[in-house]
């Protein structure tokens, strides 16, 4: 069974153009987001899925000089973008991440993962169904490739092509589906980048905690002890609102 890691990437986000290039410490946020991902105890090879625009060549040419596997279509269609991706990398197991969740924590992808092999009849694992525990920003759905063709031949509402999963979860009839909580809420934290107000939060964070020589990165449970000595970053993006589509976040 091949698994893969398909994260989507643009650079004309309505709210925040430009922000996957944006610096953190040093690096461009979609940098700082794949040398996290590479904890992973699971080493799972790296797709960018990007547009066939130009101002999205920037992506494409990082995706090369990291060596990471590359795939360009729709803007528009994003689940044909995964579904042509997925194909393209013959991956079995699906797991989609996106490009603003700098401060993504690989831990939780180990331990989702390691339920979604060892219950094998499921087609579809998330942490941002009905009852989101986790910090806005450590989004994490594992699906099958059968599930993602199913959806790819058979969703026709735009917001399902736009947004790769909500045709599975709103046909729970067709697929089986799990939902992968935390043992504490911390739904009220967001730590996506989507306004300059993430940004300025997501910065504050990294100049705090990132050490780029240090042979580990800082995890989960750091932000959260960062958040009792400095309760005022909470205050900083918490008015901000998620778009919604039913569930999940802006197109990327």
């Amino acid at each position: 069974m091949r698994t893969g890691i398909i994260i989507q990437a643009r650079m004309t986000s309505t709210r925040l153009p430009g922000k996957v290039m944006l610096e953190l410490c040093g690096r461009p946020v979609l940098k700082q987001l794949i040398e996290r991902l590479k904890y992973s105890k699971n080493q799972i090879p790296i797709i960018i899925a990007t547009t066939d625009n130009e101002t999205d060549n920037i992506i494409a040419d990082f995706a090369e000089q990291e060596s990471l596997g590359l795939f360009r279509g729709s803007e528009k269609d994003v689940l044909s973008r995964y579904y042509l991706a997925a194909k393209k990398y013959e991956l079995d197991t699906v797991v989609r991440i996106t490009s603003d969740c700098p401060l993504y924590d690989p831990f939780v992808l180990d331990e989702m993962l390691e339920l979604f092999k060892k219950e094998k009849d499921l087609d579809y694992l998330s942490n941002t169904l009905n009852n989101r525990t986790y910090p806005r920003g450590l989004d994490t759905e594992i699906f099958t490739f059968a599930a993602l063709e199913k959806s790819y031949c058979e969703a026709r509402d735009a917001d399902c092509r736009e947004h790769v999963t909500p045709y599975i979860y709103r046909n729970m009839d067709k697929f089986k589906l799990k939902e992968y909580l935390s043992p504490e809420n911390h739904s009220d934290l967001r730590w996506t980048l989507d306004t300059r107000e993430d940004y300025k939060l997501i910065k504050i964070i990294y100049q705090n905690l990132y050490d780029k020589n240090a042979d580990h990165f800082f995890i989960y449970q750091e932000i959260l002890e960062g958040y009792q000595t400095h309760p005022e970053w909470k205050e900083i993006n918490a008015t901000i609102e998620q778009k919604k589509v039913n569930y999940g976040g802006e197109m990327q």
